[in-house]
Formats: C-alpha cells, structure tokens, sequence
C-alpha cells in the first residue's frame, strides 16, 4: 500500500510530461483527477507523516486542502505574468493535494531551479539564449530602475519572446528529489 501513492503520482507526473512535451498542453482532466485523487488519499488513509514518508499515512483533508492551494498560489504569480501556462500551475496545486503544504513550498523552490537550468538548455539548444539572456537583463533592469524611481516594481513581457517551455519537465524535475529521498529513507526532504 505504501508503493501505491508514489506509483500513482509518478504516472501523473509522467503523464503531464507527455502531454507537455506534445502538445505544450496539461489535460484538466489529468490534474483534476490526480487532485483529488491526492485528497482522497490523504483522507481516506489512515493518520500518518505523509504519503511518501515515514510513518506513512493520510495528512488529512485540511493539510492536503492547504498544500493544493499553496501550491496554486505559488505560480500564481508566474501565470499572471505570462510565464508559466495555466495546466503548470494546476499540476503543482495537483501535486499539493498529495505532499501537503510544506512539502509543496519545498518542491517549489526545487521546479523553479530546475525551470532556469531549462530554460537555459532549452535556449543553447534553439539557438535562443541571446535572446532570453537580453529579455531577462531587461526585465530585472527595469524593475530595479521602477523600484529606485519608488514606484512598485513590476516585470513585463518582453517584446520578444523567447519561446515556451514544457514546464511540467521543470515540475516532475523539482519533485523527484522529494519523492526519491521519501521512497528510499522513509523521511521527508524538507522538514
């Protein structure tokens, strides 16, 4: 039973990358049900650390309810600056529902790693990492030269764009550690 919930949140994950890698798309169907699948889990099982730790068991429909919506809040704000897609943001609020709020926090700061390392290989392979390099120099100047003229700092689009990333690759990259080191030592990669 313990195997069950890393099996199912692996296909998820593996499903999710398809489908990004493809068609640059996440199904709702699949981070919807993967969602509440994750609720169901930690509800229904008995009392635990968690679904991939030590002792095992569900950490209840509030945790679970707090990591699904931190999770969604923290690539809210990527999503609202057009730099991430919507099915990104739903995956990790998917991925919330099973590890619970603090693990989400951690597996966040983990995507957004693997994100730059990405979108950086991704660039060098395109031939685009001149390109992103100038937007991302842009972005940061003029947000500093806002915050030093005492206006709130904001970052826009850049005028080129340099093209879009399968971040469900990000996503399954920033999890694997958390989901790797719970399956083999029983104990949770961040508290």
């Amino acid at each position: 039973m313990t195997l069950l919930p890393l099996i199912l949140v692996c296909l998820l994950l593996a499903l999710a990358v398809w489908n990004d890698l493809r068609t640059r798309r996440i199904p709702n169907a699949l981070v919807f049900g993967g969602a509440v699948l994750g609720l169901l889990l930690n509800t229904a099982l008995p009392a635990g650390d968690g679904l991939f730790i030590q002792p095992f068991g569900g950490i209840g429909l509030v945790s679970a309810l707090a990591g699904l919506a931190l999770g969604l809040c923290l690539l809210l704000p990527m999503y609202a600056m057009r730099a991430l897609g919507a099915g990104d943001v739903k995956l990790m609020a998917m991925l919330g529902a099973f590890v619970g709020a603090g693990a989400v926090a951690g597996i966040t700061l983990l995507t957004l790693l693997a994100g730059g390392v990405l979108a950086l290989v991704v660039a060098g392979f395109n031939g685009r990492l001149k390109p992103m390099l100038y937007n991302t120099w842009h972005l940061v100047k003029y947000s500093m030269l806002r915050s030093l003229a005492g206006e709130v700092p904001k970052m826009e689009a850049p005028a080129t764009p340099s093209g879009r990333l399968p971040y469900a690759v990000a996503i399954a990259a920033g999890a694997a550690p958390y989901l790797i080191v719970g399956a083999v030592s029983g104990r949770s990669l961040f508290f």
